[in-house]
């Protein structure tokens, strides 16, 4: 019986943290300092990609051309990139090499920015997102603030929803 005492209280604490975690509203310091690869080759500091976006709405897909649940999901991204002209879109690629990754790119026509991981979905940028689907998808309002800070695949009617809301 003590044994399942601790049991549920491991699992009511483990679900509590990742609660918070869901309810992220900015990105953390280790995050933002992270740098990823452009497709020109260079480093860029996560922190100095999100400056572009200043004023807008973003939405930040993490994805990789090996995922099959991204590339099902593309024709609901492409609709809703359709459906949101005025929202930019930064994709972040947890592929293993350089040359999958612009193939990818190139091969699904992803219309936004794109940088690349650089020690894929288990190194440090991933563990800093609590990196444990692809794709996902983080919605940061015209601030800067996150107002999604986690949602998949199956989540497009809530992410629609969260982009209706931001107009």
């Amino acid at each position: 019986m003590k044994q399942l005492v601790i049991l549920l209280l491991a699992i009511a604490t483990f679900s509590c943290t990742n609660a918070q975690k869901a309810d992220k509203q900015n990105f953390s310091e280790a995050t933002l300092s992270e740098k990823l690869l452009s497709t020109n080759e260079n480093q860029v500091a996560f922190k100095d990609i999100l400056k572009k976006y200043k004023g807008k709405t973003l939405v930040i897909e993490v994805w990789a051309s090996w995922c099959s649940d991204c590339i099902k999901a593309m024709p609901k991204l492409k609709e809703l990139q359709t459906n949101n002209p005025n929202v930019s879109y930064l994709f972040i690629s947890a592929d293993k090499t350089a040359e999958k990754w612009k193939a990818g790119i190139e091969k699904h026509q992803l219309n936004g920015d794109h940088y690349m991981m650089n020690d894929g979905m288990k190194g440090v940028f991933g563990k800093a997102i609590d990196l444990d689907w692809i794709p996902r998808y983080i919605i940061l309002d015209k601030t800067g603030k996150i107002v999604t800070y986690r949602a998949i695949e199956t989540d497009f009617d809530k992410i629609n929803e969260t982009l209706k809301n931001l107009k």
